[in-house]
């Protein structure tokens, strides 16, 4: 009992402590112009963080069905938010999960994580953006949970004209800013972490626009009865017709969205975002009490995509539209984001998207240090502004200062001052590290010739992370193996020590440096340059950064019960030339052999020709085909690995080899082989599923896609009934066709003519047709079709002109430009084609049908 006495009296001095000190810290207010400002500098505020939702929801529940607990989970996650550099976090708050039936918060598990989290984000300097209600369900992308809380009696998009809704939220938001954290000593209303409070999340106002403006004034005079001084916020990028109503309210704060390449495709997208991210034009800029209003963006993503490179472009695009808060939706909890479950259109996270995750630290030093409505050059020559650099062509984006190097990919730039270097971050190698390994790493110095290192585990992508999502699907692995790491840095020379800081045997052991590689697992170490005394007796329990030296946090390494082989398999491929494949072989401990047969292998033949396949890391392998193996019209091949005397053959993925007696292949992969002088095809029509992507401007209008195939003897088309009353919508037809271009370099060098089997009928305009290209930049021609089968166009590709790209799909929110207009005039490259499009040009009738069939270079 005693114990507990001293325990309790200890908890609550720390808290004490805790809060005496957050006396002195800094908070935000809005001046008159609608600029966030800190209360003892008075200069300019930034902020920029992720959404993160471990309290509520399927992130709390997926937890809970795998046994983790909460708190450590929250421990895990806000280190590594601390380690990307963000200063800022929001959440949507499930109000069904915390309050009852008629707007009492209730003091539950939810509420505790979430003062919890709070309290962990302010010990390492994060500020909070408060989001009181969020007026739908629990579930996503489970069902819904019937909690007995008041939003499930209500409608959305009534709660904000109902009386006894209103009075729910009143009461619901009043006890909300009044709850006092215990592991702060502060109410959230008084909490100097906290930035401000937005009143809901995405309101849906579908009546008239006084009673927005009621609604509005309702809760905010509820918020300052309550005691509220902080800035409150509210959504004003939902309703346009509303927006009258945002604005002359007495609130000091607007949100935004921006997800530019919509949300849940259901698998991932690729392709140059560049144009799509160039601008953020708000169309109501110029309604009355929109300059005094500050800017915040409370949710973005480039959704479904693990590009590297979109982050860092999308912050300057936000910096130069003049928003102080960006957060992005929503960083994955580490302890589930193997499986990716929780938002299948995000995924985010340090251990588990390394690159992507590098790009949020640069995307991070973009909003603190460009300034707030810069200017910048219109895309491509934006891609290069102040110290950043971004790069679709190389999945890059670079951070380069006298003191900082980051970098979210393989790159060759040069640091600027590599002898005033302070600060290193990236993924896979530069000119200052190299490193094989596909975890991200971190360098920082701690004093002169002192450096720390933290290494993370590899990730492997082994599946789609955005298709149908699974807590028994594991869409990436991690592995704890070594690799050789070569560091090159003026300040540590060569010969430098290297000491392990961890929890094994091999603590405060130095290890062996080769000039200036060593071989390393993840974890952290300390590097000393030669002969060096320190200032400092570094350990792992040093003082650093609002933590210590030691800290590190990395998932344990999946476990394999099998290797996997990755591979994809090129199309198509021209003859008469070497052919080079790529795999990747997923396994912590290295193959005794592995080997490539063809479909003309057997058991039964004296000579069986293979390929070994030659390792080019731990885990890439690449295997050359001689021209003479490429013969006939199909290649087709397996891949067996040899180790620890077992035998594994893919893409069977079952053990046992082709030759062996018993061994049945059921699965090769399989390449079309052409001769380099025929026709470069691009669309084919026997396909399950349509070989386009089908989209509407706008979003209104639809398409209707089915095979036809009236007569067996001619190839099918797919026919596409055009829907929705919209006399002058636009309709397009996408297809992604990059690796296409690239496996048939002879066929695409000699081309000169696209060719189409189009057919219509019931519309009597044009249609654009051509191709978008790597740049991003769309090249086509305006053409006429007919009602005839099988008709055939053929367009020169000579005559292809410039013209806007459509962005594809919608952005959101929707008031955004939907076409990108360059200005810098490039030339077509046709070895540059990526997607072939088609679109109408002119008034459509409803119940038109467009068919097409095969398409061809020629």
């Amino acid at each position: 009992m005693r114990i507990s006495i001293l325990f309790i009296g200890a908890f609550f001095a720390f808290l004490t402590s805790f809060s005496q000190v957050k006396k002195d810290v800094p908070t935000i207010f809005v001046d008159k112009q609608g600029v966030m400002r800190w209360s003892d500098s008075k200069k300019e505020a930034s902020f920029y963080g992720t959404n993160y939702t471990v309290p509520f929801a399927h992130a709390y529940r997926a937890l809970s069905y795998k046994g983790i607990n909460h708190k450590e989970a929250i421990d895990r996650d806000v280190y590594h938010l601390a380690r990307l550099g963000y200063n800022a976090y929001r959440i949507h708050i499930w109000d069904v999960e915390i309050s009852d039936a008629t707007g009492n918060l209730i003091n539950n598990e939810h509420l505790d994580l979430l003062d919890y989290l709070f309290f962990k984000l302010q010990e390492k300097g994060i500020r909070i953006l408060i989001t009181g209600m969020t007026n739908f369900g629990n579930g996503y992308p489970e069902k819904n949970e019937n909690t007995g809380a008041f939003t499930y009696l209500y409608d959305k998009c009534l709660v904000h004209a109902d009386p006894r809704a209103i009075a729910a939220q009143k009461k619901y938001i009043t006890q909300l800013l009044r709850h006092k954290n215990p592991y702060t000593g502060y109410s959230y209303q008084d909490d100097p972490y906290v930035v401000g409070i937005e009143i809901n999340n995405e309101p849906c106002h579908t009546g008239e626009v006084h009673t927005t403006a009621a609604y509005i004034k309702e809760m905010v005079s509820a918020m300052k009865d309550a005691g509220n001084k902080k800035p409150i916020f509210y959504n004003v990028s939902h309703n346009m017709e509303h927006v009258p109503a945002y604005f002359d309210s007495d609130i000091q704060g607007t949100t935004y969205q921006w997800y530019p390449v919509g949300l849940v495709a259901g698998k991932e997208r690729r392709g140059n975002f560049l144009p799509y991210i160039d601008h953020y034009n708000i169309p109501f800029s110029a309604v009355k009490g929109f300059d005094n209003k500050v800017k915040a963006v409370y949710e973005y993503d480039p959704a479904d995509n693990l590009y590297g490179y979109m982050h860092p472009a999308m912050t300057r695009t936000f910096r130069g539209a003049g928003f102080q808060w960006i957060t992005q939706f929503a960083y994955d909890p580490i302890d589930i984001a193997a499986y990716n479950t929780e938002y299948q259109t995000h995924y985010l996270n340090l251990a588990y998207t390394p690159a992507k995750a590098i790009s949020t630290l640069i995307a991070a030093e973009i909003a603190y240090t460009v300034p707030r409505n810069q200017k910048f050059l219109n895309y491509p020559q934006d891609t290069l502004f102040g110290d950043f650099m971004v790069s679709y062509k190389q999945d890059l984006s670079e951070m380069n200062t006298a003191e900082k190097f980051y970098y979210s990919n393989e790159t060759l730039t040069v640091p600027k001052q590599v002898d005033r270097l302070q600060h290193i971050a990236g993924y896979r190698s530069s000119p200052i590290v190299r490193y094989s390994g596909s975890g991200a790493y971190f360098l920082d110095q701690l004093e002169d010739g002192v450096w720390r290192l933290e290494l993370m585990p590899d990730a492997v992508q082994i599946a789609d992370p955005f298709g149908k999502p699974s807590l028994s699907r594991v869409v990436t692995q991690i592995l704890h193996t070594a690799h050789v790491m070569d560091i090159q840095l003026p300040n540590l020379g060569i010969g430098y020590s290297i000491q392990y800081l961890g929890n094994s045997s091999d603590d405060h052991k130095n290890q062996e440096v080769v000039q200036t590689s060593f071989s390393c697992k993840p974890g952290v170490y300390l590097l000393k340059r030669k002969d060096l005394k320190s200032k400092s007796n570094w350990t792992a329990d040093s003082k650093w950064k609002l933590g210590k030296i030691g800290d590190f946090y990395a998932p344990a390494a999946t476990v394999i019960d099998k290797p996997v082989m990755l591979h994809e398999q090129d199309p198509i491929v021209e003859k008469e030339k070497a052919l080079r494949l790529t795999f990747r072989f997923i396994h912590p401990e290295q193959a005794d052999s592995i080997i490539l047969q063809t479909d003309q292998v057997s058991f039964w033949k004296e000579h069986n020709p293979y390929i070994k396949l030659l390792p080019k890391d731990h885990y890439t392998y690449e295997a050359t085909l001689p021209a003479s193996m490429l013969d006939g019209d199909v290649l087709r091949y397996t891949v067996t690995v040899f180790m620890g005397g077992n035998s594994f053959t893919y893409p069977d993925n079952k053990n046992g080899a082709p030759l062996d007696w018993d061994y049945k292949v059921d699965n090769y992969w399989t390449t079309d082989l052409v001769a380099p002088k025929r026709p470069v095809r691009l669309i084919s029509v026997h396909e399950s599923e349509s070989p386009f992507e089908s989209y509407a401007i706008p979003e209104k209008a639809s398409v209707k896609a089915k095979m036809e195939l009236n007569d067996t003897t001619e190839a099918a088309q797919w026919q596409y009934t055009l829907e929705g009353k919209i006399p002058d919508a636009r309709y397009f037809w996408v297809k992604d066709i990059k690796e296409i271009i690239v496996a048939r370099p002879q066929g695409i060098d000699q081309a000169r003519t696209l060719c189409l089997q189009l057919q219509v009928k019931g519309y009597s305009g044009k249609f654009d047709i051509g191709f978008v290209d790597d740049q991003g930049y769309t090249y086509a021609k305006q053409v006429s079709a007919n009602s005839e089968a099988r008709s055939v166009l053929r367009i020169a590709l000579a005559d292809l002109q410039l013209v806007s790209t459509a962005l594809l799909p919608a952005p959101y929110p929707d008031f955004l430009n939907r076409y990108f207009n360059p200005t810098t005039t490039l030339p077509f490259m046709k070895d540059q084609i990526e997607k072939l499009i088609i679109s109408t040009s002119g008034e459509v009738a409803e119940g038109t049908t467009v068919s097409i069939g095969a398409s061809w270079l020629e």
